[in-house]
């Protein structure tokens, strides 16, 4: 409890932006309730709990000073699980076309909110999983990882926005998730889809995680 304690004295402006953002987003949401009367975009509150998850491992970890290999791995291994959960808001932008014309715009400013909301838990934590992975593995080898890292966060939405997917399936129903990955790599060209929603927003994450990191280094300058 120290530790976490000691972290939040430490991190507090961030922790604070990550709140206010989502804060904003549920009011948005409220106040789209409340013109609409409306519950439709709901579920947009359960997948920002679950974008919280991979934001709320770093944070967790990173009030510890080190780590033993077996809780770091694990970690590693349940952050990566959930982490394509952050980003997946983005693609909740495709509600809209159920939206009415009249309230359109509130609709607009509340998914991207929700979105805004994921993807600044997404690369927080993401830098956050860096800066711990640092102390146990070379640098080098981390600059390597993090483009992978991202195509596949990226193929991981893929996996909950398209086949419908999520998280808790590698426990629940891990042959068939397998078996259907297996099925996408070995058969390329029977999931074009797969590969081109793969490699477009891969490519997203990646030019956002470059802008995200540079944007926190010229804030360090000044």
């Amino acid at each position: 409890m120290n530790n976490i304690k000691h972290y939040i004295n430490h991190h507090f402006n961030t922790l604070s932006i990550a709140s206010v953002s989502i804060i904003f987003s549920i009011t948005l949401l409220m106040l789209r309730v409340k013109f609409t009367h409306s519950f439709f975009y709901l579920f947009l509150v359960w997948n920002l709990f679950l974008a919280v998850i991979p934001f709320a491992i770093t944070t967790y970890l990173k009030s510890f000073n080190k780590l033993n290999a077996v809780a770091l791995w694990f970690s590693f291994c349940l952050w990566l699980l959930f982490l394509p959960n952050a980003p997946y808001i983005v693609t909740d932008l495709v509600h809209l076309r159920l939206s009415k014309t009249t309230f359109i715009w509130i609709d607009i400013l509340t998914v991207m909110s929700f979105a805004f909301s994921g993807l600044l838990l997404f690369y927080l934590s993401f830098l956050d999983m860096i800066s711990i992975l640092k102390q146990y593995i070379k640098p080098l080898v981390i600059r390597l990882a993090v483009t992978p890292l991202l195509f596949l966060t990226a193929f991981g939405i893929y996996l909950g926005r398209v086949l419908r997917y999520n998280s808790w399936e590698l426990i629940q129903n891990p042959l068939k998730l397998i078996n259907d990955i297996f099925q996408i790599i070995i058969h390329p060209s029977q999931h074009k889809d797969a590969w081109i929603f793969t490699l477009l927003f891969g490519v997203f994450l990646n030019v956002g995680y470059w802008l995200f990191k540079m944007s926190t280094r010229l804030k360090t300058l000044h």
